[in-house]
């Protein structure tokens, strides 16, 4: 990498798998970090087949695995192995940052466990994420950001309008949001490193951030609230916040309070509404806020989104179309903002989605493609000192894949 950026030289082991550990190393690798990311032999993480599981998108392009896993380089080393210690403790030696997501048990087993890695490496920053937390009853219980950040944390009961069933969230969401939580994490750990020299274990779970996202429901309930019944689209809380449908089938959120009203009103055609008794103050709107929205629907479904925009945009009322993915792809505030990116060396791919946090004037790293499976283990085990006759005999110890299998993969 040529680009230099915030964690220039900074050594980050990359000891995960599926996406939300992979990301927070991702992300570091954004700002420069050297990542090197070590796969089990044979199929190598399962992030690495998920483009192609449905309901994935149907792409000839690996997206899901370039996305979580840019920048890196890639090494395959079988952590079962018993011969494989001697190339982890290296690693680990060589790290600043070790991110693992194995569970309890499994982790140390592996020679991952926290006492392990910094009995090897007292200054590194060890980082880790679970699905249920490090205690309890679940801490040992797999978890997928399906299970653990929508399911358990009251997101997904929330996420739904009266009398519709729960549903499948866009899967992955969780991890995503989950990686911001973790490097930020990082960060906080290696702030801590600089002051007092030592190094740290650092982490966040699938549930705890799934709790976060649900902060205002669940701090509601700590608080013994009453909460109002599931959203229901045609007699909301609030009309003036409420998907609408316009007149071309297109679909937009207003996100307004009352102090928008007679913006709204001017916009519908309806000035005298401005002046109607029913919203003069925010309990009027509560309580007519069926009527308003049969109303709102009504004048909506008249005209196409484009006119809408107009007079919406002229009365400075909130709202936002309601995007399917494929638009926000090609929507130019993603590329006018660096959101999207471009990508390196895969066909059929010549963008990725950027990682959310920006530090202004410094660069990020152009993106490149993610690592072939086991694409660096010659070199990387040459920068760690091991010398041709110690390849041969890890090859023979089952430590790290024969030149066959590596000419296969």
């Amino acid at each position: 990498m040529t680009t230099a950026s915030i964690f220039t030289g900074l050594k980050v082991l990359d000891a995960a798998t599926f996406i939300a550990a992979p990301a927070a190393a991702t992300m570091l690798s954004d700002f420069g970090a050297d990542v090197i990311k070590i796969e089990p032999p044979g199929q190598g993480d399962p992030q690495r087949r998920l483009s192609f599981v449905p309901p994935s998108p149907r792409a000839e392009a690996n997206y899901g695995w370039h996305l979580a896993n840019r920048n890196k380089r890639g090494m395959v080393i079988d952590l079962k192995s018993p011969a494989s210690t001697e190339v982890l403790k290296r690693l680990v030696e060589w790290a600043d940052v070790v991110i693992t997501n194995f569970p309890h048990g499994t982790r140390e087993k592996l020679h991952l466990g926290y006492d392990q890695v910094s009995s090897w490496n007292p200054r590194v920053v060890y980082a880790d994420i679970t699905g249920f937390g490090d205690a309890g009853p679940d801490a040992r219980q797999p978890g997928f950001d399906l299970t653990a950040f929508w399911s358990r944390s009251g997101l997904l009961a929330s996420t739904r309008d009266t009398g519709a069933p729960p549903t499948v969230p866009v899967w992955g969401s969780g991890d995503y949001t989950t990686a911001v939580a973790i490097y930020g994490a990082i960060v906080t750990a290696l702030y801590h490193r600089e002051r007092t020299g030592q190094g740290i274990s650092v982490g966040t779970s699938l549930l705890a951030t799934g709790v976060w996202a649900t902060g205002t429901l669940v701090a509601g309930a700590l608080a013994n609230g009453t909460p109002f019944e599931l959203h229901d689209r045609t007699a909301p809380v609030n009309a003036l916040t409420n998907p609408y449908r316009t007149a071309d089938g297109r679909w937009l959120m207003l996100a307004n309070g009352t102090a928008r009203w007679p913006g709204l009103a001017r916009a519908i055609g309806h000035p005298e509404l401005i002046e109607d008794p029913r919203f003069w103050d925010p309990e009027g709107f509560t309580k007519h806020a069926a009527a308003l929205t049969e109303l709102l629907d009504a004048e909506f479904r008249s005209r196409s989104f484009s006119d809408w925009k107009d007079v919406l945009d002229r009365e400075r009322v909130i709202y936002c179309l309601i995007q399917t993915p494929e638009e926000a792809a090609q929507d130019p505030q993603l590329r006018a903002n660096d959101i999207v990116v471009p990508l390196e060396g895969v066909s059929e791919l010549d963008y990725t989605v950027n990682s959310p946090v920006n530090v202004r004037g410094i660069p990020k790293v152009p993106a490149k493609r993610a690592p072939d499976l086991g694409e660096h283990n010659d070199e990387i085990l040459a920068e760690l000192g091991f010398v041709p006759a110690d390849v041969v005999r890890l090859r023979a110890q089952g430590a790290i894949p024969g030149a066959i299998e590596e000419k296969a993969t």
